[in-house]
């Protein structure tokens, strides 16, 4: 399955519409302004919120938690190297590896593609192509790229790139 997003260019706060393969909204992303650390919501077409992803912060390297029904279910770890951004995501036993700063990496588990991000090229905006391999994994899915896509923003409005970009 393939979902579409695409970041509002010039918004308060986060604000994301994914769209399906029949470029129909499926969900709304929104970002809390005022708060300690990043948060997003993640909601359906029908307004119910379907996943929550916030900050941890205090910690030496970034971190996110996922949350679906209320229950921890991901933890997205930026992993500290010297060569290229690497990132664990604790609790489902993923991995991701990729070219990060280029929107371009891969979401494994024991080998075996989960989702694979690339990033479209000249559109106004960012926009992002999101293959996912079930409809199971599809909102934790999102969420996770949605917490990724959090430590790059973040990095790069801070001018840090940590170490030499991928």
């Amino acid at each position: 399955m393939r979902l579409y997003m695409k970041q509002k260019v010039f918004s308060w706060g986060d604000k994301f519409t994914v769209k399906d393969e029949n470029e129909e909204d499926k969900y709304y992303v929104q970002g809390e302004v005022f708060s300690w650390g990043k948060k997003l919501h993640v909601y359906d077409v029908s307004g119910n919120e379907v996943a929550f992803i916030q900050q941890k912060l205090f910690t030496f390297l970034p971190k996110y938690h996922v949350f679906i029904d209320g229950n921890l279910v991901a933890e997205i770890v930026k992993e500290f190297t010297f060569l290229k951004p690497k990132y664990v995501v604790n609790i489902l036993g993923w991995q991701v590896d990729g070219k990060f700063w280029e929107h371009d990496y891969e979401i494994t588990e024991n080998g075996r593609p989960i989702v694979n991000i690339s990033k479209e090229w000249f559109t106004w905006g960012d926009s992002y192509v999101i293959d996912i391999d079930s409809s199971e994994n599809e909102v934790t899915a999102l969420a996770v790229v949605l917490a990724i896509d959090c430590v790059l923003d973040t990095q790069s409005n801070s001018g840090n790139t940590n170490f030499i970009n991928d």
